[in-house]
C-alpha cells in the first residue's frame, strides 16, 4: 500500500479506489489468479502421465494391469468428482501424517482416533504446527494438484484408450512384418499416430479442467473465488475500505477472466489439432493434403 492510503477515512473519489484495488488482501486476490493457472499448468502434464498409464495398463496382455487400468478408469468415472476432490486430499494428508506418526512417535499410547477426531503427535503434524505459512499453502496446493490429477487422470485415460483402438490395425500389423519389437511397435507407430485421435477428447478435459479450478475454494485453497466472494462482500465501518455489496462486480471479473482462458485455449488447440493432422490419415489430414495439392 502506498503512503498516501495510511488513512482511507482521508481519502475520496479516484485517491480511495487506487488505495482501495493496492491494498493487501486485492494484492492477493491478484495472485491467487497465478495460483489457478499454475494449478492448471501442473495437473494437465500430471493428469495425462495418469491417463497415459492407466491406457497402457488397460491394454496390457498381464491381467492384474489390465484389470488395474480399466478399475482405475471405471471407479473414477462412476463416482462423482466432487468426492474425489473432498476424500482425496483428507485420505493422504491422514494418511502421511500417520505414517510419520508411526516412524516419529513410537511411544505415543492414546488412540490416534478419538471421536471425529484424528490426532496424531505435533512432530507428525503436515506441515508442523511451526512451519511458515507459505509451507501449509504450498501444502494445500499439492494436495488439490493430486485430487485434480486423479480425476481427469482418469478420464484423460478412457480418451486415450479409445485413440489408440482408433489407429489403423493395418499399421501395426505391417511394422510387426518388418521386425519390429511390440515395444518399438507402441513407440514408434501407435503411440505418435494416436495424439490426433485423441487431441479433440484431451481438448474437451482441458476445457473442463479450467471451469473445475473454482472447486480450489472447496479444498481451502484461497484462490480467485474465495477473494472474490471475500472482498466483494459488504463491508461496514470498521474496515478501512467500507463498502456495499460489490461481488457482482468481482464475480463478472471471473467470468471474463474464464472466457479469456477458454478463447486462449481454444486458438492454441486448434493450432495443435493442424500441426497433428498433417500428414495423417483422417478426415482432416486428407482435406490438408488435397489443400496442398
Amino acid at each position: 500500500m502506498f503512503a498516501s492510503c495510511a488513512d482511507p477515512k482521508a481519502l475520496d473519489g479516484l485517491a480511495w479506489m487506487l488505495c482501495y484495488l493496492s491494498s493487501g488482501k486485492h494484492l492477493l486476490f491478484y495472485g491467487s489468479f497465478l495460483v489457478v493457472i499454475a494449478l492448471m499448468l501442473v495437473v494437465a502434464p500430471v493428469a495425462l502421465a495418469f491417463g497415459f498409464g492407466g491406457a497402457l495398463a488397460a491394454r496390457s496382455h498381464i491381467a492384474p494391469l489390465r484389470w488395474f487400468g480399466k478399475g482405475y478408469t471405471s471407479m473414477v468415472r462412476g463416482i462423482p468428482d466432487i468426492i474425489f476432490f473432498l476424500f482425496v486430499p483428507v485420505a493422504m494428508d491422514q494418511g502421511l501424517e500417520y505414517i510419520r506418526h508411526k516412524i516419529l512417535c513410537p511411544d505415543w499410547t492414546a488412540p490416534i482416533r478419538q471421536g471425529n477426531d484424528f490426532l496424531v503427535c505435533p512432530a507428525a503434524k503436515l506441515p508442523l504446527n511451526s512451519a511458515p505459512q507459505i509451507y501449509h499453502e504450498v501444502y494445500g496446493f499439492l494436495l488439490a494438484v493430486v485430487a485434480f490429477a486423479i480425476v481427469f487422470g482418469a478420464f484423460a485415460s478412457n480418451v486415450i484408450y479409445g485413440a489408440m483402438r482408433a489407429v489403423p490395425h493395418a499399421q501395426l500389423e505391417t511394422a510387426e512384418a518388418y521386425g519390429m519389437t511390440p515395444a518399438q511397435v507402441r513407440r514408434r507407430i501407435l503411440i505418435p499416430q494416436m495424439w490426433t485421435y485423441a487431441l479433440p477428447g484431451l481438448s474437451n478435459l482441458w476445457m473442463i479442467l479450467i471451469k473445475a479450478t473454482p472447486l480450489l475454494f472447496l479444498l481451502g485453497v484461497e484462490d480467485i473465488v474465495y477473494w472474490a466472494r471475500e472482498l466483494g462482500a459488504t463491508k461496514s465501518q470498521i474496515y478501512d475500505f467500507p463498502h456495499p455489496d460489490w461481488r457482482l462486480w468481482y464475480f463478472l471479473l471471473l467470468l471474463a477472466f474464464y472466457l479469456g482462458m477458454t478463447r486462449v485455449s481454444e486458438i492454441v488447440l486448434g493450432r495443435l489439432a493442424t500441426r497433428l493432422a498433417r500428414g495423417q490419415a483422417t478426415m482432416a489430414g486428407e482435406a490438408m493434403r488435397k489443400a496442398g495439392a
